[in-house]
């Protein structure tokens, strides 16, 4: 996919503006009250159903909007402005749906796409266990070949949009255990109900941040998929591991441009504050320190905005970029968290209150630094890739 030029890239621009404008009416106002509950968005969901955005990067042949990484990356910090859960009702989707368009067969492509630009057919990626994350040898669901379909059996965990995911992009073992190389992606179809012929969604795992979408341990005994819904078909059995890391290299992208947007708005915030609270006669920000503070956030804030957009426009040019997502994820997720944190002292007392939105900022920014790989996986990441690249002599 390349970027948007002239025509389409003024309809681009409309596009994050209207999401902008939308975000600080509608938003802005509203999520702290939701978060706080863990009340699921269901009217902001539909809103961003009507923008399209569950089809924002799906090719306009079925439905979607084929929109660029670089757009995309737009709008998720946007999104991620006003409330980062918005964003990842996306996330999960967009995954599932990427991995779809790049690996999926003829028939899968034209049996699944059409219903994703929809948001009553949405995705969820299903990859982590309870004893394995990064280490995807570990991995221990397994699939059993069975005629034309496969038995499923395992646990997973950390499942985004699990409960209310109609297709679930499921990594199960369908060769030697401690492989990589043994794992196939499944196309999962749900059925309504309490349980899904085999698939039961264990429980709701509780969080510091990210409220208001659910993140779910899923359970499967016994459950079958038909032969034709594993990813790739026939060819796609066994290399499972390598399609979702192809995928996740946007889905860094993702998590680095909600990074940049829940930094800008605890940035925002703080500038706000700094100016009207006052102190020893004077607002804060007129002093040297506060001052020096917000240069340092304002400074991290667009490298990491920089890094990220980077990283969007290599892949919409085609470009390899576990390096350059891997670097965006890091830098863009740790500036964050220091932002939200710096925004929070800036705040003072306020900040540690829940009438202030710094501290849902603070206890979103985690999250960010630890999905779609750790700081220290994102640092393998990008070692490993800069050896390739500066070999010694």
């Amino acid at each position: 996919m390349t970027a948007p030029t002239g025509v389409e890239s003024d309809l681009a621009d409309e596009l994050v503006a209207t999401i902008r404008r939308w975000v600080d009416a509608e938003v802005v106002p509203h999520a702290s009250d939701l978060e706080h509950a863990d009340e699921f968005p269901q009217a902001m969901f539909e809103q961003m159903d009507a923008f399209g955005l569950f089809g924002a990067t799906i090719s306009p042949e079925y439905g979607g909007l084929g929109l660029s990484a670089t757009v995309y990356a737009r709008v998720v910090e946007e999104l991620s402005r006003g409330w980062m859960s918005l964003a990842g009702i996306l996330n999960t989707h967009k995954i599932a749906a990427t991995m779809i368009d790049r690996f999926g067969t003829d028939e899968q492509k034209q049996r699944f796409l059409p219903r994703m630009v929809e948001g009553s057919f949405r995705a969820a990626f299903s990859l982590s266990e309870p004893d394995s994350g990064s280490d995807a040898a570990a991995l221990r669901c397994r699939a059993t070949r069975d005629g034309d379909e496969w038995i499923i059996d395992g646990t997973k965990m950390w499942v985004t949009n699990g409960r209310r995911a109609s297709l679930v992009m499921l990594l199960a073992r369908t060769g030697a255990e401690g492989k990589a190389s043994g794992i196939t992606a499944f196309l999962v179809e749900k059925e309504p109900g309490p349980g899904y012929g085999g698939i039961t969604v264990s429980r709701t795992i509780p969080k510091l941040g990210y409220k208001g979408i659910e993140t779910v341990e899923m359970s499967y005994s016994g459950h079958r998929v038909p032969h034709a819904n594993v990813l790739g078909g026939e060819a796609g059995i066994g290399h499972g591991f390598p399609y979702a890391l192809t995928a996740l290299e946007l889905g860094r992208i993702n998590i680095a441009a909600r990074a940049v947007g829940v930094g800008q708005a605890a940035f925002e915030r703080a500038m706000r504050y700094s100016q009207e609270r006052e102190t020893f006669g004077k607002p804060i920000f007129e002093h040297q320190a506060i001052q020096f503070k917000l240069a340092e956030m304002a400074t991290k804030l667009q490298a990491a905005r920089l890094l990220t957009y980077d990283a969007a426009r290599r892949y919409d040019a085609g470009e390899r970029i576990d390096l350059e997502a891997g670097m965006a994820k890091l830098f863009a997720s740790e500036a964050a968290f220091e932002i939200a944190t710096d925004a929070l002292r800036i705040h003072g007392g306020n900040g540690y209150t829940q009438e202030y939105d710094v501290e849902r900022y603070f206890r979103d920014t985690p999250l960010m630094i630890i999905g779609e790989g750790t700081s220290e996986v994102q640092k393998m990441v990008i070692a490993r890739r800069l050896r390739e690249r500066f070999p010694a002599d």
